[in-house]
């Protein structure tokens, strides 16, 4: 399956490709952004991280159909990499994201992942989507209560800050289409 564009009313999300690598680069390697991702992260970044992620991992993961990669860019200006939102088939970890700090606290993350969530359930065809996150990052929490998600279980985790408590929180298709049938129905009031 080819990887399609997906857009949002503020976003245009582009399947990841190498001509990504240099944005990436230059946005990725920051504290606020890599300290409660997964350990096995290089920190410090190194000077090829984005290049050999997009060409070794990311890629050829997409050309399997195993994962999904899009590169989040604001509609107005298109042309601007300001982080990546991924879907991946495996155990309790099916989305993930990073999003520029110059960029966050707009929304952003929340409508770029309904965005992919909707790919999941409808394309994808899944019955649940799974997401780990640290339970120190707030930020990321909100955004899955906010969205219908509900926290099914605690363990240990390794981060790039260290080891952390990790949260599995999850919706199911059959929860997710009846949040969509409520917003819609409440859209039109």
């Amino acid at each position: 399956m080819n990887v399609p564009v997906l857009t949002t009313d503020r976003l245009i999300l582009r399947p990841l490709e190498l001509a990504d690598a240099d944005s990436i680069q230059k946005r990725f390697p920051q504290w606020e952004i890599v300290r409660f991702l997964v350990a096995d992260i290089p920190w410090p970044y190194p000077d090829d991280g984005a290049e050999r992620f997009v060409r070794e991992i990311a890629l050829p993961a997409m050309q399997a159909g195993r994962e999904w990669h899009w590169s989040i860019r604001p509609t107005k200006s298109a042309d601007q990499l300001v982080g990546v939102i991924s879907l991946m088939d495996k155990p309790d970890n099916n989305r993930g994201f990073w999003i520029d700090p110059d960029w966050q606290g707009q929304g952003l993350a929340s409508e770029a992942s309904a965005a992919v969530t909707r790919f999941w359930f409808e394309t994808l065809g899944r019955s649940v989507l799974r997401v780990p996150k640290a339970a120190t990052n707030t930020p990321s929490r909100r955004i899955s209560e906010r969205t219908g998600m509900r926290l099914v279980r605690t363990e240990e985790g390794q981060y790039v800050s260290g080891p952390h408590l990790t949260e599995i929180w999850e919706i199911t298709h059959g929860d997710w289409c009846a949040r969509s049938l409520e917003n819609a129905t409440q859209a039109r009031k």
